[in-house]
């Protein structure tokens, strides 16, 4: 699985990535977690705010700083 925040680097995005990767942490999930601040490349996934949260190239989550329970929705778990 891989996971990618998407944003500039802003407060909200860098929470964002901090929250998944602790719920990666606490169930012991393997994924390849990255941070995407290259504005280039965040316009190939046609979003407009920031956060976004891509999972396995699919934007799940966008303009929101997920919750712990977000992510867990999101993983499946």
């Amino acid at each position: 699985m891989e996971i990618k925040v998407l944003g500039s680097g802003c407060a909200k995005c860098k929470a964002a990535y901090n929250t998944i990767e602790k719920v990666l942490k606490e169930n012991d999930i393997d994924a390849k977690l990255t941070k995407v601040e290259d504005i280039m490349e965040m316009l190939n996934y046609n979003i407009m705010v920031t956060p976004a949260i891509v999972i396995d190239e699919v934007v799940k989550l966008k303009g929101k700083v997920p919750t712990e329970s977000d992510v867990r929705k999101l993983l499946g778990i």
